[in-house]
């Protein structure tokens, strides 16, 4: 068995969602969810197969979404997992119930526009997803400044009041 780190590559700003599925009608009914949740959205699709033909299904609406999504799916190459890039603003928080409510999705492994590192581990047929590392580790505690920037910063972006 090896174990391998995959960095998701992608554009800074572009946020994307990694999951596990069950089976290939993951496909379209993932589609489905995102346009019917968030009118006009933007976003690549792609899903590894891991039986009969083993390939990287995909769909979208934007071109550059999608062949992120293909490119990052074939390098990850777990059997059943699926990523979706969203375009340039377009974000996790509007369609992530309705991702996890499409009865093939088992589970999410992350939600994020951060740098991210897949780790996966080779079985011999197949691989499978162990984790991943979103993002930085922790520089400290947040005080008092830091509790005052992000309530500022949520009501700024409009998602409190």
């Amino acid at each position: 068995m090896e174990i391998k780190n995959i960095k998701i590559q992608k554009p800074e700003s572009i946020n994307f969602i990694l999951g596990q599925s069950h089976f290939i009608k993951t496909v379209e009914d993932i589609h489905e969810a995102l346009v019917s949740s968030v009118p006009g959205i933007k976003f690549g699709l792609a899903f590894c197969e891991a039986s009969g033909d083993c390939l990287v299904r995909w769909s979208g609406t934007d071109d550059a979404m999608i062949e992120l999504a293909k490119e990052n799916a074939k390098e990850i190459g777990a059997g059943h997992c699926f990523i979706i890039f969203l375009g340039e603003g377009f974000f996790p928080i509007n369609v992530l119930n309705q991702i996890k409510a499409v009865p093939e999705v088992c589970r999410i492994f992350c939600a994020t526009a951060n740098t991210t590192n897949v780790v996966v581990m080779n079985v011999g047929e197949g691989r499978a997803i162990l984790g991943v590392a979103d993002g930085e580790s922790p520089k400290g505690i947040e005080g008092e400044e830091g509790i005052a920037w992000r309530k500022d910063f949520l009501r700024k972006i409009g998602y409190k009041k």
